[in-house]
């Protein structure tokens, strides 16, 4: 049994604390069930049951810590990780930027957490498999998916009175369909803590009909087009702008919300006034575990507003440096969209490119957020509100920041990787040169 209750995991929790005799001690206990399915041309190749659980002691004598950690939770087992990490800590060198454990602390109750995810059965996955495989092979398409579900929880007490604990569920799959003359490749992903929300049939028609439409893609020269990114693919340049929001690097110069010359950018308009990013734990579509690693309540927080930086993210050791709260970093983000189906976007684009996703994304330049990466899975030439044909894969090179100034409409928010991103259409997105790989 790897899912325990609130109740359950207290009573675990205070009894490897009984053990300490550290100054600060802080434990952290997590389980979870899982179960997957994994297919490949056409057919299942593996699916499985993983039950995990572990339990991690932090001793601390003086800014001098250990860690030890255990998978047994009898008292012997527990008496022995809390002096095991005493040990450690004994042998430890000091920790300049140690931080005192924090006290009690009140959370918001939780809303990440679907009992219809936690009874997902072996039956349900096959059935997911099968409304890939049989669509797929009618139209001479071959299936790559993999079906991850599962229920965990997460709790934490320290020697200064802090308990915390979380219960949730996620769903993940993902699909790749290449056309059998390996000319069209498509791809899809979804992710859910409801599972009831989750539709295999219309996510796997979405990847083989992108498969079929992009056979025999044309060649066009690279240069700066109008784009139209679907969710999967801002997303992606949207997760490396949101690491730039940490409150250090920029106070120490090192990222793109440095100033030149000293300071940050908050308070700074850095991107088109449309654009407002948030992150909430709450969120009824996007819903996480309400505290953070070290045990920080999480609120709803806005990041960009209109276009303005309005936070950065503290740690308690910097913010304490700085004279200023903690502020947690985002365990999602949100952006506001606006109405338009992609279908509208594609309607009113003169010429442009569709943008399945891509990947393989590197940075180039930290200070101006430069990325790099290619295209992938389906990318479209649009001409006179009409898809016309597939073409050859693009490398890019952008900035976030870049893209979000040059930034044309704004469609439906659609959850990718528990993120609520939009459809966007971006005006001069740069494409570098042609990549064959299908």
């Amino acid at each position: 049994m790897a899912i325990y209750t609130e109740e359950e995991s207290r009573k675990i929790l205070e009894k490897a604390m009984s053990f300490s005799k550290a100054d600060a001690c802080v434990i952290n206990l997590g389980g979870s069930e899982s179960g997957n399915i994994r297919y490949a041309r056409n057919t299942v190749s593996t699916a499985g049951h993983q039950s995990n659980q572990s339990l991690a002691v932090e001793a601390s004598f003086g800014k001098k810590s250990g860690t030890a950690t255990i998978d047994e939770f009898d008292d012997a087992s527990l008496e022995k990780v809390v002096r095991r990490a005493e040990e450690l800590a004994q042998l430890s060198p000091e920790n300049p930027e140690f931080m005192e454990p924090l006290g009690s602390q009140t959370y918001d109750e939780s809303v990440s957490y679907s009992e219809a995810t936690a009874n997902t059965t072996p039956e349900f996955r096959a059935d997911v498999a099968a409304k890939s495989i049989k669509p797929a092979s009618e139209k001479e398409v071959t299936a790559a998916g993999f079906l991850d579900d599962g229920a965990g929880f997460s709790a934490m007490l320290n020697s200064n009175g802090l308990f915390a604990y979380n219960k949730s569920t996620n769903v993940d799959f993902t699909v790749t369909m290449r056309t059998n003359d390996g000319t069209g490749s498509g791809w899809v992903t979804r992710d859910y803590n409801d599972i009831s929300k989750f539709d295999a049939e219309e996510a796997s028609a979405i990847a083989i009909d992108k498969a079929v439409m992009s056979r025999e893609a044309r060649a066009i020269e690279p240069g700066r087009y109008t784009v139209i990114l679907e969710p999967a693919a801002a997303e992606e340049l949207l997760g490396n702008m949101g690491r730039a929001f940490n409150a250090r690097t920029a106070d120490e110069g090192r990222s793109f919300m440095s100033k030149e010359g000293g300071g940050t950018k908050l308070g700074d308009k850095i991107v088109d006034e449309r654009v407002t990013i948030w992150s909430d734990p709450l969120h009824p579509d996007v819903p996480t575990s309400t505290w953070s690693g070290d045990g920080l309540p999480r609120k709803k927080t806005m990041w960009v507003e209109n276009g303005v930086v309005k936070n950065l993210a503290y740690d308690r050791y910097w913010a304490s440096q700085q004279g200023v709260d903690p502020v947690p970093y985002p365990s999602n983000m949100i952006m506001q969209g606006g109405d338009a189906s992609l279908d509208d976007m594609i309607k009113r684009t003169k010429r442009g490119i569709l943008v399945t996703r891509f990947w393989y994304i590197r940075s180039v330049d930290p200070q101006t957020l430069l990325f790099t990466g290619l295209t992938r899975d389906g990318t479209f030439y649009i001409e006179n509100g009409q898809i016309k044909y597939p073409v050859k894969n693009f490398r890019f090179n952008e900035s976030p920041i870049i893209m979000l100034n040059n930034l044309e409409e704004l469609g439906e928010q659609v959850r990718v990787n528990g993120n609520l991103i939009p459809y966007m259409k971006i005006r001069d997105f740069t494409f570098t040169s042609l990549s064959d790989a299908v």
